[in-house]
């Protein structure tokens, strides 16, 4: 494969718009690019949690997600382009399944923390709801393969199942949202 860019920089955004794959403009703040944009910053953050992580099979996951994310902002970049498909989910579904079967059965909310690589896996899920947010805000206006935001939904579920497999995984313990109106903290209903 040949190189895809010769500079970085091209100056065709100074004013404020932005090219798509199939050659037409969008403005920066239009719904597409901040969908784009946020499937970039989904993908930098699992990067940054695979930094922190093992090797392993949740690191092997992760980077395969990872492709499955350039799939997307391809897809996104390419108006009326389908390259997610119900396969994409399938495998998210499988994976979720797998590690959470491992898991303790989950008695409370939990507080999005612990070690470095279980906080940056829960930012990673709330990033992931924002692309979520993003596609539907996109699909008001513009045709979204429903797959993709299938696949977007399912990958927040499995990226929380993962925090909490990475968490035990550290022998850390999950922390229990505690709160007078935590069930944990209930006496009698």
């Amino acid at each position: 494969m040949g190189n895809r860019l010769t500079r970085v920089y091209t100056r065709t955004g100074d004013q404020g718009s932005t090219g798509l794959a199939d050659g037409s403009r969008r403005p920066k703040n239009d719904p597409r690019v901040h969908c784009m944009g946020e499937v970039d910053e989904l993908n930098a953050c699992l990067g940054l949690a695979l930094s922190l992580l093992d090797d392993g099979p949740l690191q092997q996951l992760l980077f395969s997600v990872q492709h499955d994310l350039f799939d997307v902002g391809a897809e996104l970049c390419q108006p009326g382009k389908h390259l997610i498909t119900d396969d994409y989910v399938s495998e998210l579904e499988k994976s979720a399944d797998e590690f959470n079967a491992r898991l303790d059965e989950l008695r409370e909310f939990i507080l999005p923390g612990g070690s470095q690589a279980v906080a940056s896996l829960h930012l990673a899920r709330t990033v992931c709801r924002r692309v979520e947010r993003g596609l539907v805000t996109l699909g008001e206006n513009e045709t979204v393969n429903p797959v993709t935001s299938c696949y977007i939904n399912r990958l927040s579920d499995l990226l929380f199942i993962l925090a909490r497999a990475q968490s035990q995984s550290e022998d850390g313990g999950e922390v229990y949202w505690n709160s007078k109106y935590s069930r944990l903290n209930r006496t009698s209903d």
